[in-house]
């Protein structure tokens, strides 16, 4: 439910800024508001292949293909290229390699996004891709809509006249990017998939270059790459021999060659040797044929030479079904300290069993995580599979609950499951800004964690992440999966019984529906948890709940707002929880200047924002300045008004909150001009458009002519848009 009891619009708290607060579930001091900002044009390639070597005929295809972007007319759809192959065979290595080379033609910029067709239980949807894209096109996040044909809608028309590389990896299916597909001439779609994505040649005229693996003479060089000249150019026969039990799989080349390059005395005659001993062994064992068959031996030459404990994590790894790994949650699924963790990631990215993308990150190529857990289901019994999935997934929620406490502090706790002796350190944040950066980094994961935790059985675990990570999702606008989270976190509190998971994912899921303008189910999910709060006697829940139906209320003009925030003061009041009672105040604040009871809203500004006082929370505290303020100015009482705004402004601004400083500085504004100051007007209403235009509001334009006129007569009319941000 929104943190802006004054608001009459389908809009968050705080406006329709990134100060997206609900009371329901964020009621906190906030401590991260307003991240709007000029975007540079995104460059989100990652790293090439070091090394990369051969291809010379499928990169003059690409070439062919694709001739720079043209000038002119954009009609038409956008220029499409799949490159399809089987696993391991560097379709993405083929695709980057190229994208760099021809990136500089895309001069507004490179997007890339990794859909994980591939990776079991984790594969992203179109909704997902979309709002990565729009956001990183500079999209304010309130501003990206839910409905997934909406957010379509927006991404082509971001997209339109520009010259843009959009590079989507590893795609499953045409129906997880066909929404994806601009409308635009100017841009280039770069796809890999295993599979043939008929359906885009069909409809959206995709030209496709099919990979296979590599020559042997290309394999060949590609170990020279790796193990050096010398070596491989001594041993000829040994390489070429070695590159065929390697099925000539980029990968599994790489793989031999790390651990190859690593033992400088060894002849490659004895590699071969080694290898034959191993493809033996395995055939021995069974005759297999699937993905891991062509690489199965190399995989396993690799791993039986790790030291076991490397061996051991090199398994249990393959349990992580995240994007990415990083020391903290690996040492809760090894269950040792953070500092061995990063010793056997180290130990791993060495033989390249698995590839370090940036400080502290790691990923599993999907076919050596299938091989980590055929190995794990032959060496580890079910129980300590379980164990260690449930570690991690423990280690995701005390870090997501220790990130809410940073942003949030006076939002709702909820008891959770103890960490236990093999859980290490979870993440510790300083401020909240730290909290919120973790997030973008960890979101994915913590989307992975939650799917792993219902497909596992981990049902408390399952209702209880989404709660804990609700303000994350909910300040950082990613609609789709907020309410995505709760609806599994509802499903999973069912299934155990448990009617505090039940309240609370329902009472996020009213704050959801309430924020797409869907009332009716909004109020159906606060009434629901409203009774189970009752039953449980969670007043914190009760409370916010009848808020919620009050928000609700008060966005329909229905008189019966004011008796919720009425029953909502009450409960708040009789077991002190102070900050619900600064909120409903600021609430019926906002009944009382709707009937133009401008010194009873006042008087209920004042008493809240004395409440936000006394427990510390300054953002609040200015927050409830700006309708103090708007009831002031209509009693006339500019000069406090005036100083109120003046405080408020110093918060927002020390907060970063833009959205609020646009709105202070507008309303002080309009307060300048009632004092008849045009000059000062002029002043706050320029620097107040700057801000909403670079947040991308339309009151942008309305300030500026505004301070175009600041000399007229009928200055002074205006509110400063305060009824969009305030």
């Amino acid at each position: 439910m929104a943190d802006d009891p004054t608001s009459v619009s389908n809009e968050f708290s705080g406006g329709d800024s990134d100060v997206v607060v609900q009371a329901g579930t964020v009621h906190g001091g906030l401590h991260l508001h307003g991240l709007g900002r000029s975007f540079p044009p995104p460059r989100q390639l990652p790293y090439g292949v070091p090394g990369f070597v051969n291809r010379a005929h499928e990169l003059a295809m690409l070439d062919a293909l694709h001739p720079r972007p043209a000038d002119g007319c954009d009609d038409g759809p956008a220029v499409v290229t799949t490159i399809i192959g089987g696993p391991g065979v560097g379709k993405t290595a083929l695709a980057l390699h190229w994208a760099h080379r021809v990136r500089r033609h895309f001069v507004d910029g490179d997007l890339y996004i990794d859909m994980r067709g591939y990776n079991s239980g984790s594969a992203l949807g179109p909704e997902q891709a979309l709002t990565a894209f729009l956001r990183s096109l500079g999209v304010e996040a309130d501003r990206i809509p839910i409905d997934e044909q909406e957010c379509a809608a927006l991404f082509r028309s971001m997209v339109y006249g520009k010259k843009l590389l959009i590079f989507i990896d590893n795609v499953s299916s045409v129906k997880q990017i066909r929404q994806v597909i601009p409308a635009s001439h100017s841009s280039l779609v770069l796809i890999t998939s295993r599979n043939r994505l008929s359906g885009l040649v069909a409809r959206e005229g995709a030209a496709r270059v099919t990979l296979d693996v590599l020559s042997l003479q290309e394999s060949v060089r590609l170990l020279r790459e790796v193990i050096g000249p010398l070596r491989v150019d001594a041993e000829p026969e040994a390489a070429r021999r070695v590159a065929q039990l390697c099925g000539c799989l980029p990968l599994a080349l790489r793989v031999v060659g790390e651990r190859a390059a690593g033992r400088s005395m060894m002849p490659l005659g004895e590699l071969v040797d080694e290898l034959l001993q191993e493809q033996e062994f395995l055939d021995a064992l069974a005759d297999r044929e699937d993905e891991l068959s062509d690489v199965r031996a190399v995989f396993s030459w690799s791993y039986r030479a790790l030291p076991e404990e490397d061996r051991r994590a090199f398994r249990l790894l393959g349990l992580h079904e995240g994007k990415v790994l990083c020391s903290g949650s690996a040492a809760a699924l090894l269950a040792v300290t953070a500092a061995v963790a990063r010793r056997r990631l180290g130990a791993l990215a060495d033989v390249h069993l698995l590839q370090e993308t940036a400080r502290d990150r790691y990923r599993m190529h999907d076919l050596l995580r299938s091989y980590a857990v055929e190995q794990l289901s032959a060496d580890e019994p079910r129980e300590e599979k379980t164990r260690a999935v449930r570690r991690v997934l423990t280690w995701y929620l005390l870090s997501a609950d220790a990130g809410r406490k940073a942003i949030l502090p006076h939002s709702h706790s909820i008891p959770l499951v103890p960490a236990g002796d093999q859980v290490r350190p979870v993440e510790r944040f300083g401020e909240a800004a730290d909290a919120m950066r973790w997030f973008d980094t960890e979101r994915d994961n913590l989307l992975s964690a939650l799917r792993q935790a219902v497909a596992w059985g981990q049902y408390d675990i399952a209702w209880m992440l989404p709660v804990v990570a609700d303000g994350f999702f909910e300040l950082g606008a990613n609609w789709s999966d907020w309410k995505h989270v709760h609806e599994l976190g509802l499903d999973a509190a069912r299934l155990v019984g448990s009617s505090l998971g039940e309240a609370s994912n329902l009472l996020s899921l009213g704050d959801v529906h309430w924020r797409s303008g869907a009332y009716d189910v909004a109020v159906d999910s606060y009434r629901r948890a409203a009774e189970l709060s009752r039953e449980i006697d969670d007043p914190w829940m009760l409370g916010f709940s009848l808020r919620g139906m009050g928000l609700v209320a008060l966005e329909q003009d229905d008189p019966g707002a004011e008796a919720h925030f009425e029953a909502a003061l009450a409960v708040f009041r009789e077991h002190g929880v102070r900050r619900g009672e600064g909120m409903s105040l600021l609430s019926l604040a906002e009944c009382a200047r709707g009937r133009n009871e401008y010194p009873e809203a006042a008087t209920l500004c004042r008493r809240a924002i004395g409440f936000f006082h006394a427990i510390g929370d300054r953002w609040s505290e200015a927050w409830g300045a700006l309708p103090l303020a708007d009831s002031l100015s209509e009693l006339g009482e500019f000069p406090e008004a005036a100083e109120h705004l003046g405080r408020a402004l110093t918060v927002f601004r020390e907060f970063t909150d833009r959205r609020s400083e646009a709105s202070a500085l507008g309303r002080l504004g309009d307060v300048s001009s009632a004092r008849g100051e045009p000059d000062a007007a002029r002043r706050f209403w320029t620097q107040a458009a700057a801000l909403y235009e670079e947040l991308g509001d339309g009151l942008a334009d309305v300030l500026r002519r505004r301070a175009e006129h600041a000399s007229d007569s009928e200055i002074g009319e205006g509110d400063g848009g305060g009824d969009r941000a305030g």
